[in-house]
């Protein structure tokens, strides 16, 4: 049975903004590393629109973004939506009982599944599917945005910290 883990990058004071964040050269390793790992990953339609960017190779891109970029077409995903009427390569739409869907998704797959949106994390926490957060916590106040948890807090227990690259620590959380 797969693990729901909710990842994403954070400001110190708690927003996140993928265009504020900068990984540096080992952040990003750990990045394209983290997605071959995973078994696939479940998008709300903002953060879902905003990764396609990976979806086609860009001229100025190194060698490094050009691996990540297949390591991420390569991944299955998961958009949940209420508009979106059709998904690109690799991707599959959730419409309807959200909690039913990823119970699914849970039974039929192995490993890590990560969630990427704050909001959608959100209804997760919620319905009780997310089994561990990582927030990737980035030495930049931003003062406003969207924040990291989109509705009150769950009660988490710290369970990993890990410094990663120069600049980035991972803490990792389980609910209790």
């Amino acid at each position: 049975m797969a693990k729901i883990i909710f990842a994403l990058n954070q400001s110190l004071d708690g927003f996140v903004d993928h265009m504020a964040f900068v990984p540096d050269a080992v952040l990003f390793r750990h990045f394209i590393d983290d997605v071959r790992g995973v078994a696939g990953s479940v998008y709300g339609r903002r953060m879902y629109e905003t990764m396609r960017y990976w979806d086609e190779d860009h001229a100025e891109w190194d060698a490094s973004e050009r691996e990540y970029a297949a390591a991420w077409r390569s991944q299955p995903k998961w958009v949940v939506s209420r508009t979106l009427k059709s998904v690109g390569p690799n991707a599959s739409l959730i419409e309807g009982d959200l909690a039913a869907a990823i119970r699914e998704l849970k039974a039929q797959h192995e490993g890590e599944i990560e969630v990427a949106g704050p909001e959608l994390a959100h209804s997760l926490t919620e319905l009780g599917l997310v089994d561990e957060y990582r927030l990737y916590l980035h030495p930049v106040v931003l003062g406003h945005g969207k924040p990291f948890f989109a509705g009150p807090r769950p009660p988490l227990r710290l369970v990993a910290s890990d410094r990663i690259g120069e600049q980035v620590i991972r803490l990792t959380y389980v609910p209790v």
